[in-house]
């Protein structure tokens, strides 16, 4: 058991916070309490043996995951109460934020172990800060529910929220999921962030409509995290980028942007809200070759 070490204490659960990318975010404390801990609950063992290999870290480790949860959740909650000290960690970032852990800290709560945070990075507070939309008052979302009445209800509980909107969402379903933030919210101002910490870390800043334009020709890979302007009712909204323009000239500062007159057309149409065969009316007569 874990006994006379600086960094641990027996019957303890640490709730180990771990890079989302660059390796030298990793505290010192949590290199000390990974190596000092009886047992490393891991969400991904294969991941996790990188990172300890990396800090020349060796001990023990069990998989934690949402396919196994509950079985090793009494497990890890009995060797626990044996006197174990255990970490728990996630595949990165701060375990529990929309990743496995919730489950066996409640746990661990209810019967009386004590349960101790070491902090990490986690993308969306690190997304919050940089997005350059209101820090005071937020709320996290995590994954949008991904299809049928389930997501179009999220969606319109969210409409009416006026704190920043912090979302997780797939390299494979942002565009849509943007496409959606737009029809049902409105045209809002976002930060999307991708890669953070990584090496090809990138921000997109605008409103929906411009970053949607923005990616619309791009394979958008990576981690993505969208920060999204609360409902400012009561406020003069900030108008969006194509109110007061013709539709001829939107869409002609959409091919200035590099989209195909497809392309541009058919983005038009959703921004506006207006049937994309009024808009190919208008982009009839638009010679791309000018």
């Amino acid at each position: 058991m874990a006994e006379n070490k600086n960094y641990v204490q027996a019957a303890s659960l640490y709730v180990c916070g771990t890079p989302i990318g660059n390796l030298d975010d990793m505290s010192f404390r949590a290199i000390q309490v990974l190596k000092e801990v009886d047992l490393i609950a891991a969400e991904d063992t294969r991941r996790t043996i990188k990172l300890l290999n990396h800090f020349q870290i060796k001990n023990r480790l069990e998989s934690y995951h949402e396919h196994n949860e509950n079985e090793k959740a009494e497990k890890l909650l009995q060797l626990l109460q044996e006197g174990m000290a255990i970490a728990l960690v996630s595949d990165a970032g701060m375990p529990g934020i929309s990743d496995p852990g919730y489950k066996l800290i409640k746990k661990a709560i209810e019967n009386n172990i004590e349960v101790i945070p070491v902090p990490g990075p986690t993308a969306a507070i690190s997304a919050l800060v940089v997005s350059g939309l209101d820090t005071s008052r937020f709320v996290f979302e995590g994954f949008l529910e991904r299809k049928g009445k389930s997501r179009e209800e999220q969606l319109n509980k969210l409409k009416s929220e006026e704190r920043t909107i912090i979302l997780y969402e797939s390299p494979y379903r942002v565009k849509e999921t943007l496409k959606d933030l737009e029809r049902v919210l409105g045209d809002r101002r976002i930060a999307l962030v991708r890669e953070l910490t990584k090496v090809h870390e990138e921000k997109y800043y605008g409103h929906i409509s411009s970053v949607l334009t923005r990616i619309e020709g791009k394979e958008i890979k990576g981690e993505i995290v969208i920060v999204l302007e609360g409902n400012r009712s009561g406020e003069e909204p900030e108008p969006a980028p194509w109110e007061g323009l013709e539709i001829e000239e939107h869409i002609r500062i959409l091919l200035a942007q590099g989209l195909s007159k497809k392309e541009a057309v058919k983005r038009v149409a959703e921004i506006r809200g207006i049937p994309k065969r009024e808009v190919y009316k208008e982009a009839i007569n638009i010679d791309i070759e000018k």
